[in-house]
This record gives C-alpha cells, structure tokens and sequence, in this order.
C-alpha cells in the first residue's frame, strides 16, 4: 500500500478545498405575479403552475 513519504503542508491542503463552496438556488421570476421563485414548483404567491391555478390562494 502506497504510504505518502511527507506530511502535506496546510496551504496545499487549503488549496485543494478552495472550490468547495456552496452555490445559492435558482431562483427565476414568476410570469403571472412576477416574484422569485423555483423553478418547476409552484409558485409560493400565486399559486399557479404553467399558466394553470394549481393551488387557490384565499
């Protein structure tokens, strides 16, 4: 089993996890009450779905 034949340094270890950072949602604008929202759901405000009522908003 290969076995490494130096310690890593911190700043190497560092660089190898620079790109681990995380990336927000999507987040597109309604085409009926145009507020964000995720794509292919239903949107939160208005309740609709591809130009259909899905949810009724009371």
């Amino acid at each position: 089993m290969a076995v490494p034949k130096r310690k890593h340094s911190k700043a190497r270890q560092a660089k190898r996890r620079a790109n681990w950072k995380l990336t927000g949602p999507n987040l597109i604008h309604c085409p009926q009450c145009h507020e964000l929202k995720l794509s292919h759901r239903i949107c939160p405000s208005c309740g609709y779905y591809k130009d259909k009522v899905v949810l009724s908003q009371e």
